[in-house]
Protein backbone atom coordinates (compact mmCIF):
# COMPACT_ATOMS: atom_id res chain seq x y z
CA UNK A 1 0.00 0.00 0.00
CA UNK A 2 1.08 3.64 -0.74
CA UNK A 3 2.11 5.92 2.23
CA UNK A 4 -0.78 7.11 3.98
CA UNK A 5 -0.75 9.27 7.09
CA UNK A 6 -2.68 7.63 10.41
CA UNK A 7 -4.99 9.20 13.01
CA UNK A 8 -6.55 8.23 15.98
CA UNK A 9 -9.17 9.96 17.63
CA UNK A 10 -12.14 9.74 20.17
CA UNK A 11 -15.47 11.51 20.47
CA UNK A 12 -18.49 11.71 22.61
CA UNK A 13 -21.83 11.79 20.83
CA UNK A 14 -23.63 13.67 23.97
CA UNK A 15 -27.41 13.19 23.57
CA UNK A 16 -29.91 14.54 26.40
CA UNK A 17 -33.76 15.43 25.76
CA UNK A 18 -33.96 14.72 22.13
CA UNK A 19 -31.05 17.59 21.76
CA UNK A 20 -27.07 16.84 20.70
CA UNK A 21 -24.16 18.18 21.48
CA UNK A 22 -21.95 19.55 18.68
CA UNK A 23 -19.01 21.85 18.13
CA UNK A 24 -18.21 23.95 15.06
CA UNK A 25 -14.94 22.68 13.33
CA UNK A 26 -13.10 25.35 11.31
CA UNK A 27 -9.90 24.40 10.45
CA UNK A 28 -7.98 25.78 7.50
CA UNK A 29 -10.63 27.55 5.74
CA UNK A 30 -13.13 24.72 6.09
CA UNK A 31 -15.64 24.02 9.02
CA UNK A 32 -18.92 21.84 9.39
CA UNK A 33 -20.62 20.93 12.67
CA UNK A 34 -18.53 17.85 14.49
CA UNK A 35 -18.84 15.60 17.62
CA UNK A 36 -16.95 16.85 20.46
CA UNK A 37 -13.62 15.03 20.09
CA UNK A 38 -10.11 15.06 18.87
CA UNK A 39 -6.43 13.37 18.14
CA UNK A 40 -5.61 11.42 21.06
CA UNK A 41 -1.87 12.59 22.73
CA UNK A 42 0.71 10.02 23.13
CA UNK A 43 0.29 7.00 25.24
CA UNK A 44 -3.55 8.54 26.13
CA UNK A 45 -6.44 6.30 26.27
CA UNK A 46 -9.46 6.74 24.11
CA UNK A 47 -11.65 7.53 26.82
CA UNK A 48 -9.67 9.64 28.52
CA UNK A 49 -9.48 11.70 25.67
CA UNK A 50 -12.70 12.04 24.87
CA UNK A 51 -13.50 13.13 27.89
CA UNK A 52 -11.02 16.08 27.79
CA UNK A 53 -11.67 16.89 24.13
CA UNK A 54 -15.31 17.53 25.55
CA UNK A 55 -14.18 19.87 28.27
CA UNK A 56 -12.00 21.40 25.74
CA UNK A 57 -14.59 21.75 23.13
CA UNK A 58 -18.01 22.73 25.16
CA UNK A 59 -16.80 23.02 28.73
CA UNK A 60 -18.72 20.37 29.71
CA UNK A 61 -17.49 17.37 31.93
CA UNK A 62 -18.79 13.80 30.99
CA UNK A 63 -19.03 10.33 31.71
CA UNK A 64 -18.99 8.26 29.03
CA UNK A 65 -21.65 5.47 29.21
CA UNK A 66 -20.54 3.06 26.41
CA UNK A 67 -17.98 2.74 23.50
CA UNK A 68 -20.32 2.04 20.10
CA UNK A 69 -17.65 1.39 17.67
CA UNK A 70 -15.18 2.56 15.71
CA UNK A 71 -15.50 4.51 12.13
CA UNK A 72 -12.80 4.05 10.02
CA UNK A 73 -12.26 6.45 6.85
CA UNK A 74 -9.42 6.97 4.36
CA UNK A 75 -9.65 10.62 3.15
CA UNK A 76 -8.14 11.58 -0.07
CA UNK A 77 -5.10 14.17 -0.36
CA UNK A 78 -7.85 16.56 -2.26
CA UNK A 79 -9.65 16.61 0.84
CA UNK A 80 -6.93 17.24 3.68
CA UNK A 81 -5.90 20.54 1.99
CA UNK A 82 -3.17 22.62 0.28
CA UNK A 83 0.23 21.68 2.21
CA UNK A 84 -1.17 17.31 2.72
CA UNK A 85 1.14 14.87 0.27
CA UNK A 86 -0.60 11.49 1.43
CA UNK A 87 -3.87 10.17 1.98
CA UNK A 88 -5.58 10.34 5.67
CA UNK A 89 -6.57 7.12 7.52
CA UNK A 90 -8.78 8.15 10.17
CA UNK A 91 -10.02 5.72 13.18
CA UNK A 92 -12.42 7.61 15.18
CA UNK A 93 -13.68 5.87 18.23
CA UNK A 94 -17.16 6.91 19.61
CA UNK A 95 -18.18 6.37 22.61
CA UNK A 96 -21.47 7.70 24.22
CA UNK A 97 -21.30 10.21 27.09
CA UNK A 98 -23.78 12.30 29.67
CA UNK A 99 -23.18 15.47 30.70
CA UNK A 100 -22.38 15.62 34.53
CA UNK A 101 -20.93 19.36 34.94
CA UNK A 102 -19.53 22.71 33.93
CA UNK A 103 -21.33 24.83 31.61
CA UNK A 104 -21.59 24.93 28.02
CA UNK A 105 -18.57 27.65 26.17
CA UNK A 106 -17.18 27.67 23.13
CA UNK A 107 -13.33 26.39 23.15
CA UNK A 108 -11.18 29.41 23.60
CA UNK A 109 -8.36 29.33 20.37
CA UNK A 110 -9.05 25.97 19.07
CA UNK A 111 -10.15 23.76 16.08
CA UNK A 112 -13.78 24.37 16.93
CA UNK A 113 -15.19 27.79 17.41
CA UNK A 114 -18.51 27.39 18.82
CA UNK A 115 -20.28 25.10 20.84
CA UNK A 116 -24.08 24.30 20.62
CA UNK A 117 -27.07 22.13 21.31
CA UNK A 118 -29.65 20.91 18.23
CA UNK A 119 -32.36 19.14 18.22
CA UNK A 120 -31.71 15.65 16.68
CA UNK A 121 -34.14 15.96 13.78
CA UNK A 122 -32.03 19.26 13.04
CA UNK A 123 -29.18 17.19 12.43
CA UNK A 124 -30.09 16.51 8.71
CA UNK A 125 -30.09 20.32 7.78
CA UNK A 126 -26.91 21.22 9.28
CA UNK A 127 -23.52 21.24 7.19
CA UNK A 128 -21.75 18.42 8.86
CA UNK A 129 -18.46 16.69 8.90
CA UNK A 130 -19.11 12.52 7.95
CA UNK A 131 -18.37 11.51 11.41
CA UNK A 132 -21.98 12.98 12.65
CA UNK A 133 -23.65 10.78 10.55
CA UNK A 134 -21.19 7.56 11.00
CA UNK A 135 -21.47 8.21 14.93
CA UNK A 136 -25.31 8.11 15.09
CA UNK A 137 -25.33 5.21 13.12
CA UNK A 138 -23.27 3.41 15.62
CA UNK A 139 -24.90 5.14 18.30
CA UNK A 140 -28.44 3.66 16.95
CA UNK A 141 -29.52 7.29 16.41
CA UNK A 142 -29.29 7.33 12.77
Amino acid sequence: MAQIDLRVAAYSVIVEDGRILLAHWNERGRGGWTLPGGGLEAGEDPADAAVREALEETGHDVELVELVGIDSRIMPIEERGDDAIRPLHTLRIVYTARVVGGELRNEPDGSTDEARWFDLAEVALLQRVSLVDAALGLAGLG
